[in-house]
């Protein structure tokens, strides 16, 4: 992935790890704060990302080494997430306002908050966010519309989450990439497989 985690399993065809994603939307007064992410890996990912902590506590100094650089990879990648606005894109806070790497069972759980530069007004708007690997060597999706939920009590919102449906060329394009080659960049490739949630709100 674009997380640069060293993977070291064999596998053919695009993609090559799967992140199955939660989302909790921060609303404080009628403006999007903040994003609450959390990314569960497959469990080879998991495998290969855990390797050093293997029998460490997550307490230990070896988890915390390994939280920063997993999340210090995220970040240049621009946390892989897009917020827009009519088209124009919404900046986040480059520092998360938190992070933790953990484990449940065989599969790694980054969770983090993603902290709009300033608050956002949701009032009488429509917002998108995707969340996507640009190579699509990541497969990053929602499993269904109740992986995103909302701290919201105080303005109506109402969340839909459209899955897109590639052409067979595209698809067969992606299943022909092996693991040491790279998409065409003007495709687009994991744009072109990446859910849109979109947050209408009155």
């Amino acid at each position: 992935m674009a997380l640069t985690l060293c993977y070291s399993i064999t596998v053919f065809a695009h993609p090559h790890s799967f992140i199955d994603m939660q989302n909790e939307l921060q609303i404080k007064d009628g403006n999007l704060i903040a994003m609450k992410m959390t990314w569960v890996m497959d469990a080879m990912t998991s495998a290969d990302l855990l390797y050093d902590a293997q029998q460490a506590k997550e307490s230990d100094e070896v988890w915390k080494q390994l939280s920063a650089e997993v999340m210090a990879n995220v970040i240049k990648q621009h946390y892989f997430t897009s917020l827009y606005y009519k088209n124009k894109l919404i900046k986040f806070s480059f520092y998360p306002k938190d992070y933790h790497l953990s484990r449940k069972g065989n599969q790694a759980v980054l969770s983090f908050t993603l902290k709009l530069a300033k608050p956002e007004t949701l009032t009488g708007k429509t917002l998108t966010i995707m969340t996507y690997d640009p190579s699509y060597y990541v497969d990053m999706t929602y499993s269904n519309k109740a992986k995103i939920s909302s701290t919201n009590t105080s303005i109506q919102c109402q969340i839909q989450l459209i899955t897109p449906k590639p052409n067979a060329s595209i698809i067969d394009y992606a299943l022909s990439l092996d693991k040491a080659e790279t998409p065409q960049e003007d495709l687009s490739l994991g744009q072109q497989f990446a859910q849109k949630v979109n947050i209408t709100c009155q």
